[in-house]
């Protein structure tokens, strides 16, 4: 039991800014008959939960279909006044359950979760990744994504129903700085 303390102790500095809770991922329901074509293109980030990788304004990712019918990620944000992008490559992890894709942007990091709870394609969508530190905590992020830079209240509060009714807690969510992003960019 000591080990895992100090193991916790160890770890939980090192999420600060995200968003730990006591034992394994939830399983979330994830979008119906999702279509991934349909998916594809620009997203600007509503709200999320704090995440440590995410600082700036502005955030936004495009997502756009390979040939191998992998994706390519490009997520931007303005930090510090400076455009900042990183490309990734996303996959559907179980051709299944095709709205559970794995993101990575990195050659050695392996795909994280990036499961599309719900959507409607042409105005929001939820997205939510969730990683197990050994089954005794979990980090997760959540966030609400629109097609437009800003979604009206009430599509926002029902965002963060659907988060909470899959035992998803968003309490700590925050609004995505989206003003003034066309000026600087």
């Amino acid at each position: 039991m000591n080990l895992y303390l100090a193991l916790v102790a160890f770890i939980l500095p090192l999420i600060r800014a995200q968003v730990p809770h006591w034992g394994p991922c939830p399983e979330p329901a994830v979008q119906p008959a999702f279509t991934l074509k349909q998916f594809m293109g620009r997203w600007f980030e509503i709200a999320k939960l704090p995440a440590q990788f995410e600082k700036g304004r502005c955030i936004e990712t495009n997502f756009t279909l390979k040939p191998d019918n992998s994706i390519r990620v490009v997520s931007s944000e303005i930090l510090k006044g400076e455009l900042r992008k990183i490309e990734g490559i996303g996959v559907i992890e179980d051709l299944k359950n095709p709205a559970k894709l794995g993101i990575s942007y990195s050659y050695v990091l392996p795909y994280s979760p990036y499961w599309i709870l719900a959507t409607d394609y042409v105005n929001s969508a939820l997205v939510y990744s969730c990683t197990d530190v050994l089954r005794l905590f979990h980090v997760d992020f959540a966030w609400i994504l629109s097609r437009t830079r800003t979604l009206p209240e009430a599509t926002i509060e029902k965002a963060r129903e659907i988060f909470a009714n899959n035992n998803i807690d968003v309490t700590r969510m925050i609004a995505s700085k989206q003003q003034g992003c066309e000026k600087t960019l």
